[in-house]
């Protein structure tokens, strides 16, 4: 089958369109016959060998991509589902899992035509919503979900969304706004539109020193604040006295930092793996989506060939939704 993938690490260029041995559904497994894969941050991290030392002695090659649409096209013996053959799904995709030693398995990303999964990692595609909208919402819509879990902020408490136009922070606003948060977040002028559409109450501008106009707006801080785009520990100042601060990157990952004890903020940093297999969590988005209170994002679709340009767009910054893949 067609994929593509990297046998080294490095920029946009190592990306390249390879056959691997296709695979069939097992026991408890389900085929997706993949028709759209997004680009995420995790896949570049990945491209650019941020596991590399962890996979020194893994054979390659490896295939990024975290979230994948489609539709069933084998379901495994004995398998129990209410999915048929030909019924359109999403699903999360780990390319790489970890091993009890804290090495790293090589276990195969979602830039791919076909992919067998447990069948308790994919779900029906919202109604209506294309592949290469559904193909937007596991990974990071299960992030935010992971994150307001987390948070488990009463209806009424403030949440600010440090990162708000892009697809996560987009998604967060949303997700936040419907669970009854009153929710600030940042944007630049082009941006602020966009992010009100998304729930968000109020809007302060983006820029290093947005903790301080947080601040400016809710004097006492507020209750959480998620860093979506990791401006790092200068956000505890917008923080009311044991609110939270939510990273979304470990310390040890580029873009991750330390955050210190002060003034009783606790931490939390949403680690999407966990939900990984939570069919009932991925269904929960389904659900959203159909109902309108996510609405998937996508800036532009483009072949899988064309995987080195989607990352290179991606490098540059500035993209709203999720550029996607198709197969």
């Amino acid at each position: 089958m067609r994929a593509v993938g990297l046998r080294e690490f490095g920029g946009p260029e190592v990306l390249q369109v390879i056959e691997l041995p296709e695979p069939h559904a097992g026991p408890g497994e389900v085929r997706v016959r993949v028709h759209a894969a997004s680009v995420n941050p995790s896949d570049t991290l990945l491209r650019a060998g941020v596991h590399a030392e962890a996979l020194s002695g893994v054979p390659g090659p490896y295939v990024p991509g975290m979230d994948v649409a489609g539709v069933v096209d084998e379901i495994g013996p004995g398998t129990v589902t209410d999915l048929s053959v030909g019924d359109p799904v999403m699903a999360m995709i780990l390319p790489v899992t970890p091993k009890p030693d804290g090495s790293l398995e090589n276990s195969g990303g979602g830039y791919v035509e076909y992919v067998a999964l447990p069948v308790n990692w994919v779900v029906r595609a919202p109604a209506g919503v294309s592949h290469e909208a559904a193909a937007t919402l596991p990974m990071n819509a299960l992030t935010a979900l992971l994150a307001l879990d987390q948070l488990a902020l009463a209806s009424g408490s403030t949440l600010a969304v440090v990162g708000a136009a892009g697809t996560l922070g987009s998604y967060l606003v949303q997700m936040a706004s419907h669970a009854g948060l009153t929710v600030v977040a940042d944007a630049a002028p082009a941006d602020e539109a966009l992010v009100r559409e998304s729930g968000a109450t109020d809007v302060v501008a983006r820029g290093s020193d947005v903790a301080q106009r947080i601040r400016a707006r809710w004097p006492e801080g507020v209750d959480a604040v998620a860093d979506v785009a990791l401006v790092g520990s200068r956000l505890l100042d917008a923080i009311r006295d044991g609110g939270t601060l939510v990273p979304f990157r470990q310390s040890a990952e580029p873009g991750g930092y330390e955050v210190g004890s002060t003034r009783g903020i606790t931490v939390r940093i949403p680690f999407v793996p966990d939900y990984a297999g939570r069919a009932d969590k991925l269904d929960e988005v389904r659900r959203l989506a159909e109902s309108g209170v996510l609405i998937p994002r996508v800036a532009k679709v483009l072949p899988a060939a064309e995987a080195p340009d989607a990352h290179r767009r991606f490098a540059a910054g500035g993209v709203r939704g999720r550029l996607v893949l198709t197969f």
